[in-house]
């Protein structure tokens, strides 16, 4: 292996062009700078420098380690720097619902990444209910959840709609039970399913469970219940149903930010990247 010292050395001469100003550079004298040169070749098993009057010059295998030295040297110095100043990276931790256009967030997460590249992102879907009580216990920072409307002070609060629909090619206001496509308890929408169901007497089963979006959005388009979702899931193949088809009308729900109270800096500018990201998605503000 060869020793940093005398790589660091070796360099020093190459790049001064003499042994004496070499010495200068890195605080010896001559004859140390040369005793180290010596103890390099004997490492390196051939003669790297050869003299020529007050200069210096490489020989083939000085030209061949040169350019190794100064690689180990600078990863060396990188390593040292790295390692010796590195402290944690400060985390910032994001409650999402699994509903909430994750793909789309995407965009924000790398924005708020080049923003903040000493800050570790931890984002996690969740059910509303068990988002807001990881905030309560501090296992969150921010949390963007549905909740009630009016349900107290937030960092931001959008209104939503909330509608039945099924596959446009089923027809589902004479059939009972009520097959219901839900995410599973726990879920606002599906309380508010449930509720809205028992309260009109209308019959239900649930037909579909699935905490995935995903699985919800295909249980509706291959015709295996009705759902009750938010206006802006929507999608083009289904069917919206009314209140004249059979189906209840519900109460309002709200999309709610909220930050922790002892909330740092890094979180603040998170919550603010959130807001403008549902503005421009054409989130109503709540009243």
């Amino acid at each position: 292996m060869f020793d940093l010292d005398l790589l660091k050395t070796f360099v020093s001469v190459v790049d001064a062009g003499g042994f004496t100003r070499a010495g200068e550079r890195v605080h010896r004298t001559q004859s140390t700078v040369s005793q180290q040169i010596r103890k390099l070749e004997a490492a390196a098993g051939a003669p790297l420098i050869l003299r020529e009057g007050r200069g210096v010059r490489l020989t083939a295998e000085g030209e061949r380690l040169v350019g190794y030295a100064r690689r180990i040297l600078a990863l060396s110095e990188e390593a040292l720097h790295v390692v010796g100043t590195t402290t944690e990276a400060e985390q910032v931790r994001l409650g999402l619902t699994e509903d909430f256009a994750i793909a789309e967030l995407t965009g924000l997460v790398s924005q708020f990444a080049r923003m903040r590249p000493d800050c570790r992102l931890d984002v996690r879907c969740d059910l509303s209910v068990a988002l807001e009580a990881g905030l309560e216990r501090g296992d969150l920072d921010i949390v963007l959840f549905k909740r009630d409307a009016g349900g107290g002070p937030a960092e931001g609060v959008w209104a939503e709609q909330l509608l039945w629909v099924g596959a446009s090619g089923r027809d589902w206001r004479g059939g009972e039970p009520v097959p219901l496509i839900a995410f599973p308890q726990g879920c606002r929408y599906r309380n508010r399913a449930v509720h809205a169901l028992e309260a009109s007497g209308r019959r239900w089963r649930v037909a579909y469970e699935s905490a995935s979006l995903i699985g919800i959005e295909a249980a509706i388009s291959g015709g295996l219940g009705i759902a009750l979702i938010e206006a802006r899931a929507v999608k083009p193949g289904y069917r919206i149903f009314s209140a004249e088809d059979g189906f209840p009308s519900v109460p309002p729900t709200e999309l709610a930010l909220r930050v922790a109270p002892d909330a740092r800096r890094p979180v603040l500018e998170l919550a603010e990247l959130v807001v403008r990201f549902c503005e421009r998605e054409g989130l109503a503000r709540a009243a």
